[in-house]
């Protein structure tokens, strides 16, 4: 379905006044020519790419039948170039999206409302910050972003939905949507930044001698039974590859929360179109693979997705998911893992906490009223968490 919107800044201002520009939805994104989305979304972050967003709806793994209807925004001239855009999903469930609103929605059902449809502007099981206001190169980023906003919700009164929500939008475009009277609400993931090291002992020299002997002992302990680890890439990925660790994926997926997300076709797709951006790290024990992780690359980032295994062996998440990541990111000068969320464990082995952030648009408004006030209080929590655990935990001498 596609829809026409006015996309003036004044929501008050007819379509008319505004002849150069129009916003429009559409329900696939192969409607859109693919160096047209990515002119908007930029290098770096592979997840806002029109090509892993295409794999995620081809794949089926993102559809009407999973709860994810896209209804992608484009924002563009009369003329038909693409001056910005917004992933955008029509939803009936909160699964998969790593900001946890099964509360707002257990809430505003027992006041006798109802939650969805609700709109989710987000990368579909994806907890990596990135740019949600995608927008073309050039002057006028800032008024290209509250068009986009703006027509975000035209279609919220539009379809009735109770609600609008971006996850992980970057800072910059959090505080944008603050500034127009979204709800702010922030959580906590742990990266690990490069400070210039040139190797893992470089960074291990940085870390405080309890931890940089526990670091030793875990990478040891997780190697002791012989197990192979190897980096593939590029042309380096293979069938095999996937199959091995499609099994690890759909094993852990069942585990953690009963259905996995993806489907067999999209490992199969990003492995045709966007090699160059995977890493994954695979494990093989006495001839077999047994785990492995899979990553991509941004521009500057490694970003951890997925772990998957059928044998247990201690520690090997951690020198997989963790000690690996950083070895990567160092040999190839990138600056920042992102592993993943949540897990304060993580702490312990070099990753602090760093703000993530999502903004939210509720029509009701004594529901957004109660909303508010949680929030207020929840930031100021997640504040001071991440405070305490930079001043207390830090597992880096400076930091001590």
């Amino acid at each position: 379905m596609e829809s026409r919107l006015s996309s003036s800044m004044d929501k008050g201002q007819p379509v008319d006044e505004a002849p150069t520009l129009q916003a429009r939805t559409i329900s696939n994104i192969s409607e859109v020519k693919p160096n047209e989305w990515d002119s908007c979304a930029g290098n770096t972050n592979p997840f806002v790419s029109h090509t892993f967003l295409r794999a995620l709806e081809e794949s089926g793994s993102c559809t009407s039948q999973t709860g994810w209807l896209p209804q992608h925004i484009l924002l563009e001239q009369n003329d038909g170039d693409l001056l910005g855009a917004i992933p955008l999903y029509l939803k009936n469930h909160s699964q998969g999206e790593y900001v946890f609103d099964h509360g707002w929605a257990q809430a505003l059902e027992n006041a006798g409302g109802s939650y969805y449809p609700k709109l989710q502007s987000s990368v579909p099981f994806t907890p990596a910050t990135g740019p949600r206001l995608l927008v073309s190169p050039g002057d006028s980023a800032k008024e290209k972003m509250l068009l986009l906003i703006n027509a975000s919700v035209q279609v919220a009164q539009k379809y009735k939905v109770s609600s609008l929500h971006f996850t992980f939008p970057t800072s910059d475009e959090w505080a944008l949507m603050g500034e127009v009277g979204f709800l702010q609400r922030t959580g906590e993931q742990f990266h690990w930044s490069n400070n210039g090291y040139q190797t893992f002992d470089d960074f291990l020299a940085t870390l405080t001698s309890r931890k940089r002997k526990s670091i030793k002992r875990e990478r040891k302990k997780a190697l002791d039974n012989g197990i192979k680890i190897e980096i593939l890439t590029g042309t380096d990925l293979k069938e095999e590859h996937w199959d091995s660790f499609y099994g690890f994926y759909i094993d852990t997926g069942n585990k953690k929360w009963g259905t996995p997300y993806l489907t067999r076709d999209f490992f199969n797709i990003i492995h045709e179109r966007m090699p160059e951006k995977i890493v994954l790290m695979m494990c093989r024990n006495n001839g077999r693979y047994v785990a492995g992780a899979l990553n991509f690359l941004g521009k500057d980032t490694l970003f951890g997705r997925h772990w998957g295994c059928i044998e247990e062996h201690d520690c090997l998440h951690f020198e997989v998911c963790y000690y690996q990541a950083i070895e990567f990111a160092i040999k190839n000068g990138l600056s920042f893992v992102e592993a993943g969320a949540q897990g304060s464990h993580k702490v312990h082995r070099g990753y602090l906490p760093k703000l993530t952030y999502s903004a939210h648009w509720i029509r009701n408004e004594g529901f957004r009223e109660a909303v508010k006030n949680y929030l207020a209080d929840e930031r100021r929590e997640i504040k001071l968490h991440v405070d305490a655990i930079e001043e207390i935990y830090s597992p880096y001498k400076q930091l001590r």
